[in-house]
């Protein structure tokens, strides 16, 4: 997780970097990491899933339109492959980003009555709308961090009246070696890198995730970027949640997250940064976007 905004900001000012959130101030529950420690080569990669691509892709355009700026975190307007325009649409951001609070480990909410509003921007990062959920759909930190609420309006409304489209999300694996860009609407800044490799388990103090993307050190993330999409550049399709990073070399502490391998061997990488995957989202979810955690397929936690 990140640091709370109120004490990104505050140390901000401190250092005198007095940072916009357009350029590379420091955002909402993240971290300030420093450069990378840990070697990024083929062997210390954990590439356990899947291999890395043997061909460069063409890449696309990547920009800030259907992401959202909460008010303490970053997050973006997703559809699933098979959602219809005119299913109510759902904003993805994390699970540590809920108004409510960090959910305990294990805990795992769904239907919960909310409220929330989203800054709604274009593809150059300006607000064009405030959007509010009508409910969180599903949240939960335990195995993943993800919150998913569903909105007021619908896709085809959204697009109708400011034209834009949400992002998709990749119902596939992603893979070692892709290009991504990390996309935060709260600080309205684009992340270049690519997936270093997945991690077994990253551990950060009580709360424990699985099969997590960690970044090549480019990807500097902050606070307030929690929630970022993180966008496959060759497909435009969203692979995972930006959440979090190690920021002092601290070992499985809060904003210090640690790597934990199959074998039980801990690894410490000051400075790199992580997301949870979101290819098995689509799964728990059927016709009208309504979640159904027993569905063929679905692994994400339950209540």
């Amino acid at each position: 997780m990140r640091k709370p905004l109120v004490t990104a900001l505050l140390a901000l000012v401190i250092a005198g970097a007095g940072a916009a959130p357009t350029a590379t101030a420091a955002p909402a529950s993240a971290h300030a990491p420093t450069a990378a420690s840990a070697s990024t080569t083929a062997s210390a990669r954990d590439t356990t899933t899947t291999p890395a691509r043997d061909t460069a892709p063409t890449l696309r355009a990547v920009d800030y339109a259907g992401t959202v700026a909460l008010s303490n975190c970053s997050g973006s307007v997703v559809r699933l492959p098979a959602s219809a325009d005119s299913d109510p649409a759902l904003v993805l951001t994390n699970g540590h980003c809920l108004e409510t609070g960090f959910p305990e480990p294990g805990e795992v909410i769904v239907d919960q009555a909310s409220s929330r509003s989203f800054t709604l921007l274009n593809s150059a990062g300006s607000g064009v709308a405030t959007l509010r959920a009508s409910k969180v759909a599903y949240s939960t930190m335990t195995d993943t961090d993800v919150t998913l609420y569903q909105l007021t309006r619908t896709y085809a409304q959204i697009r109708s009246s400011y034209g834009i489209s949400a992002l998709t999300l990749d119902d596939s694996h992603p893979v070692a070696g892709t290009a991504i860009k990390v996309v935060s609407g709260y600080w309205k800044r684009i992340y270049t890198c690519a997936i270093d490799g997945f991690v077994h388990r990253l551990k950060e103090g009580g709360w424990t995730w699985k099969d997590s993307v960690r970044y090549t050190s480019a990807c500097d993330t902050i606070g307030g970027t929690s929630g970022s999409p993180v966008i496959d550049t060759a497909t435009g399709k969203v692979v995972a949640v930006n959440n979090t990073g190690n920021e002092d070399g601290g070992r499985c502490t809060v904003n210090n997250p640690c790597e934990v391998d199959a074998n039980g061997t801990v690894t410490v990488r000051k400075g790199i940064n992580y997301a949870e995957e979101t290819y098995g989202i689509p799964a728990c979810f059927g016709a009208g976007n309504k979640l159904n955690l027993n569905a063929s397929g679905c692994t994400l936690p339950k209540p």
